[in-house]
């Protein structure tokens, strides 16, 4: 008898950074109103021109099947469909200048609306399919005249508020954000609110009359960021009308089916820290009857994504949708290293998870009669997937995976092994991690570890995709990232703990992931290092002054003293109500608190990482705490990367983010493992 053949097995490769340039993410998503189309957007980097690039992709719910809808190397965005189900508007960066656009959902030739210098949010149609609807901030080039004169620099900056820069933006324009409505057939274009204070978040009533938006009118609306109001105005234009609201921030309104209340995200705690207290659904009659009220004042967790990964943006102001008989609310909400869907009873009560699961739902849709919903999947070993779900409880062991957009990583890549751990902290506290084993890990082999700290502080890791743990376990590392107090997703007390007092129960829960790590039997506790960006490369900075423990250090986008850090962060003037009080009026406190009063004791080698246009955490951060490790005579080494804002880890110039994570890997190697 002949031998049979036996087929190889595919032998699999190590992920590396260039495999950035193989993911397909996708980045937003809308179903239609009869729940049989999905309108998703999947963005991709081009290796040539070292840009990224979206596409929108059409999903047919009942076979499962998805084509492209657009095409070229543009960012096409903000999919929205007509009540009809029969156009699909979008925002694009064709022809080289953002515009709004209309495609026949069957396919077809677009056409343009209108082009825009401006930043454009909110997108919707009007009920009668005859008009859009969205929020615009012009840029100063808008009012420009000669081309020439659109692309140089003014003579001049007038500054007059806190808020004149935005990470990632830079220098904000001029112009107040306002309420505007597009007629289709004719494209023109007309301004429904006006003033010099920002109006936003705009949602029109199902019965076409009236538009609800926010807007903060207090003194100072920039050092009084939390008091906004809500408004409704004509949708033909006209007076405005305040809505009755307890102070505090208002983010998505959205009206009800019958018109008759608006429902949104927020909290009444005007000074509150950075991200404490929880936001939740309230809702309120149109005209104040009912009065404004928590919709579920017990639930202890935020009603937004909190979960960080590093394959797409962070999360935005939250998602709400009514059901169509006007009885339930849906939104998404993060607990203990998860962000699922949930539900609430329009009259009050106790939110049901509808799915549920240790994943990260980045970002969900329902439309119509509201009986399906399509979310945007992501786990440990996924980067997101397009998902539908029947809007029930426990709709997760229903739940159907639509696309399989990354299947390299499943058959081509030797994925590391990721479990969740459980630890005590010193005074007992449970705190949550992960920890990633390299590829063909070995028991009996000892391994350097790597401890990795969230930014935030007030967000959470999660049972979500980072392909920068995978990439430093696929060098050799076993990886441990946790939840420690002071960020989110266990509630408003676990949020709470560290404010005033940033460098305590967060170091030690820290401190206590260190001596997890090290007592495992394949970890070599001589050789250990640790890192983290934003929040996470302060208490990098911290640790290395209070601890001789690691032996490398990388600090990313740092705050090392948070004295300055309030005058030279696009936001620092926050930090106030986050440190009870400012530099001068409780300047024991910031100095407490700043990692730079302790670099005298640093022994730990650190590399420091900053992006130059970074305005969140700006780069005199890093060159304060290079120049004193320096003169100090530490081992002190600084990467700079031009143009990047403070986000570079997830958006940045993809050669750059590719450069980012050699240069720590190759720190680590060298500290760690003496190469």
């Amino acid at each position: 008898m002949p031998k049979k053949t036996i087929p190889r097995k595919k032998k699999r490769s190590k992920i590396s950074p260039q495999d950035l340039f193989r993911l397909r993410v996708a980045t937003g998503l809308e179903i239609s109103p009869d729940e049989k189309q999905v309108a998703y957007c999947i963005e991709r980097m081009d290796e040539k021109e070292l840009k990224y690039f979206t596409n929108i992709h059409m999903l047919d719910v009942a076979t499962g099947k998805s084509h492209q809808f657009t095409h070229g190397n543009q960012a096409d965005g903000q999919p929205v469909w007509s009540h009809d189900g029969t156009q699909l508007a979008f925002v694009s960066t064709r022809d080289k200048k953002t515009g709004i656009y209309l495609m026949p959902a069957s396919g077809g030739a677009e056409r343009k609306l209108l082009e825009i210098e401006g930043m454009l949010s909110c997108l919707q149609w009007s009920p009668d399919d005859k008009h859009l609807v969205f929020g615009l901030q012009y840029h100063d080039s808008h009012f420009i005249k000669d081309e020439k004169k659109k692309k140089e620099p003014p003579v001049f900056r007038h500054i007059t508020r806190f808020w004149f820069r935005l990470d990632g933006l830079g220098y904000l324009p001029q112009d107040s954000a306002q309420i505007h409505v597009l007629n289709i057939e004719t494209a023109k274009l007309r301004k429904v609110t006006k003033g010099k204070r920002d109006n936003r978040s705009p949602h029109v009533s199902p019965n076409g009359q009236w538009i609800t938006f926010v807007s903060n009118r207090s003194k100072d609306p920039d050092l009084e960021g939390l008091r906004d109001d809500l408004f409704v105005i004509p949708f033909e234009g006209g007076k405005e009308r305040k809505v009755s609201t307890p102070a505090g921030p208002i983010h998505g309104p959205r009206f009800s089916p019958d018109s008759k209340t608006v429902a949104y995200l927020g909290h009444d705690n005007p000074n509150d820290a950075w991200g404490v207290t929880n936001v939740h659904i309230w809702k309120v009659g149109l005209n104040n009857r009912p009065a404004a009220r928590d919709l579920m004042p017990k639930f202890d967790n935020m009603a937004y994504d909190s979960s960080i990964n590093d394959v797409s943006d962070f999360h935005g102001e939250g998602q709400l949708f009514w059901s169509a008989d006007g009885r339930r609310l849906y939104f998404g909400a993060s607990d203990t290293g998860a962000t699922n869907i949930y539900s609430v009873p329009a009259g009050g009560g106790h939110p049901n998870k509808v799915f549920a699961g240790k994943c990260h739902v980045k970002g969900f849709s329902v439309n119509g009669r509201t009986r399906t919903a399509t979310f945007i999947y992501s786990d440990l070993k996924n980067p997101g997937e397009i998902m539908t779900c029947p809007l029930t409880v426990g709709a997760e062991k229903r739940a159907v995976l639509k696309t399989d957009l990354n299947p390299f990583l499943r058959t081509d890549i030797d994925t590391s092994k990721m479990r969740e751990v459980w630890f005590k902290s010193f005074d007992g506290t449970n705190i949550q991690g992960w920890v990633v084993l390299p590829p063909g890990f070995k028991p009996t082999h000892r391994y350097p570890a790597i401890l990795q700290i969230h930014g935030g502080p007030r967000a959470q890791y999660a049972f979500t995709y980072f392909h920068e743990m995978q990439y430093l376990a696929a060098c050799g590392y076993v990886i441990f990232y946790t939840n420690p107090r002071g960020g989110s997703g266990r509630g408003e007390t676990w949020a709470d703990a560290i404010a005033g007092g940033w460098g305590d129960l967060d170091y030690r829960d820290c401190m206590a992931a260190a001596d997890w790590l090290e007592k495992q039997k394949y970890v070599n506790s001589k050789r250990m290092g640790v890192t983290g960006g934003s929040y996470g490369g302060y208490m990098t900075n911290w640790m290395i002054g209070h601890t001789n423990r690691f032996k490398a250090a990388v600090t990313q986008r740092s705050i090392a003293d948070l004295k300055s850090f309030v005058g030279s962060s696009d936001c620092g003037f926050e930090l106030q109500r986050e440190f009870d009080g400012w530099p001068w009026t409780n300047p024991e406190n910031y100095e407490k608190c700043s990692p730079i009063t302790y670099y005298r004791k640093v022994k730990t080698p650190v590399l420091i990482i900053h992006s130059e246009q970074d305005l969140r955490c700006h780069i005199e951060q890093a060159e304060q705490m290079f120049v004193m490790l320096k003169a100090l005579g530490k081992k002190v080494e600084m990467v700079r990367f031009p143009e990047e804002p403070h986000g570079l880890s997830r958006h940045g110039r993809p050669d750059r983010r590719i450069a980012r994570l050699e240069w720590i890997r190759k720190w680590f190697d060298r500290y760690l493992r003496g190469k």
